[in-house]
């Protein structure tokens, strides 16, 4: 018994005709007739009341399309319920202490893993990010620091160094680079979502002022019109406009602080992608 003999008898109970069901299922009549006649066989029942010109449903026939519709409705469901696993096997929630190694990661996921989806938060503090690899609420997090369990898998795939950005006419702006120290007590205008940069930048000036926006737009626009200090990355910089990068420069911040290298980890027993992927930032 095959499934596309029970869709025929489905297709001949619906269009009353094995013509119609034929045309319907794009075959020929002659091809259905066969089939069917090798279901009979096989059930060792006929399933038609056949004349010259026709051939109707008969009581056998009738409980053989009840049965016949039950089991296509059960691989329908199997079909669906194989297509959700593929899907969620492939959709990866990703915790990270900051946006950008997020950034990183897409880019490449997306090239090399093609169909795979990637939801990703960022939080500000490490022992967060772990908790949330440990209690399996994430399928891969992004941390600054190794973790060595023997059941997790761990890989350095990117680094990213601080820099403040500061307008041209700044009396910074010729500078190569500048520490903390010389920057503390200065206000700074800093994205909210920055993740674990904000806890670094307040600890190692812990009299500067920090004006801090949600909004991507707003912070942009301040950017540009005032003279207020700000942050950038060696990544984050090329998300910049070209208005912005007209009126300030990045002068790069020396403190050891101000870089920071990023691991990719997962649990051994992650979903394969996940494991995929750590196998790909570690190849970068």
């Amino acid at each position: 018994m095959e499934f596309e003999q029970l869709r025929q008898l489905d297709a001949i109970a619906r269009t009353g005709s094995f013509s119609a069901a034929a045309a319907e299922l794009h075959t020929s009549q002659p091809a259905v007739s066969r089939s069917m006649r090798a279901l009979e066989h096989e059930l060792e029942c006929e399933l038609f009341s056949r004349s010259r010109n026709k051939a109707e449903l008969n009581e056998a026939g009738t409980l053989a399309v009840r049965h016949a519709r039950a089991i296509l409705a059960e691989e329908r469901h199997m079909r669906d319920a194989f297509a959700e696993l593929a899907r969620t096997s492939r959709t990866l929630t990703v915790v990270s202490v900051a946006p950008a190694p997020v950034w990183r990661l897409t880019e490449r996921v997306v090239a090399l893993l093609p169909g795979t989806i990637l939801t990703s938060e960022v939080e500000q503090h490490e022992e967060e990010v772990e908790r949330r690899l440990l209690d399996r609420s994430a399928d891969l997090v992004i941390t600054r620091r190794p973790i060595t369990l023997p059941t997790v898998r761990c890989v350095p795939f990117m680094t990213e160094s601080l820099s403040v950005y500061a307008p041209r006419t700044s009396p910074l702006a010729g500078r190569h680079s500048v520490s903390f120290s010389e920057l503390d007590g200065s206000t700074f205008l800093m994205n909210a979502a920055v993740g674990f940069w904000g806890e670094v930048v307040r600890a190692a000036m812990p009299n500067a002022r920090f004006i801090e926006q949600r909004d991507g737009r707003v912070l942009g626009d301040l950017v540009r019109t005032t003279d207020i200090l700000g942050f950038v990355t060696d990544i984050t910089q090329a998300e910049r406009s070209g208005a912005e990068d007209a009126a300030r420069v990045s002068i790069p911040i020396e403190d050891a602080e101000a870089h920071a290298t990023f691991y990719a980890v997962a649990l051994s027993d992650a979903p394969r992608t996940a494991l995929d992927i750590i196998d790909i930032m570690g190849t970068r």
